[in-house]
């Protein structure tokens, strides 16, 4: 799949799917929806953590992505922006990151296998998402402490080591770092990704995704454009681009 991915991309351009988080809100569902019959007895409200959808509610996430295969998407994104530790830590889910990424790749796969069938000519891909974290390594989230940092670049290699096993082995066939604000963050994605392909002896395509945060132009780490490309450009990329902030 790596070689059909970057062959069929000299050809034609391959469309991405729209948002998820949007599509999931159209559903309008309840507390009681997001634990499902898995997460019952849960400690903590689950209400918002779209990704734990994945497995307490897979028929919908199977829907959105079915919507968009549909609609003509050639890659759909998995449904895991915030399967990463932090992220999952507020909802007390922090111990099934992997659990999470591989169910969400499973899901999108079985999607794209089936319309793939349908129509060979026309291949669907999965692309797994790494999304940005809820934390910086790049600054302090202390006013008054320019030196303290709430997650470490190795506490940020792990997460995403995890994330990044947890795609691949659920049926990812390309990986995304995306809606990057921080590029340390970005990097520790990056020495995971390549750290998880040293380990499987198999390479994947990797994208970027960076984000601008206000209308300097500038990510929220302080990076122009210009020195974000040049920050992460030693991958060898699928693509790189922005989304979400201020448009095109």
């Amino acid at each position: 799949m790596k070689n059909s991915i970057q062959q069929i991309l000299k050809d034609k351009i391959l469309v991405l799917d729209g948002a998820m988080g949007t599509m999931i809100q159209a559903y309008d569902l309840s507390e009681s929806d997001f634990r499902g019959e898995k997460f019952t007895h849960h400690k903590m409200d689950l209400k918002g953590c779209n990704d734990l959808l994945s497995i307490s509610q897979p028929q919908i996430i199977e829907e959105i992505h079915s919507a968009y295969l549909n609609a003509g998407a050639d890659i759909i994104e998995t449904n895991t922006f915030n399967s990463n530790y932090p992220g999952l830590l507020d909802y007390g889910l922090e111990d099934i990151v992997y659990k999470i990424n591989f169910e969400s790749a499973k899901i999108a796969k079985n999607c794209t296998e089936k319309i793939t069938k349908i129509n060979p000519k026309k291949p669907r891909f999965v692309c797994g998402i790494l999304g940005p974290t809820n934390r910086t390594a790049s600054i302090s989230p202390d006013v008054n402490d320019a030196s303290f940092r709430n997650i470490s670049f190795d506490e940020l290699i792990e997460t995403y080591s995890v994330a990044t096993k947890g795609l691949i082995d659920g049926g990812a066939d390309f990986l995304m770092i995306e809606t990057v604000f921080d590029t340390l963050n970005c990097k520790a994605a990056i020495f995971a990704v390549k750290k998880i392909f040293s380990e499987l002896n198999q390479d994947y395509p990797v994208s970027i995704s960076g984000t601008i945060t206000d209308a300097s132009g500038r990510t929220l780490s302080g990076q122009t454009v210009e020195a974000f490309y040049n920050s992460v450009r030693h991958l060898d990329l699928l693509s790189i681009g922005f989304n979400c902030a201020l448009g095109a």
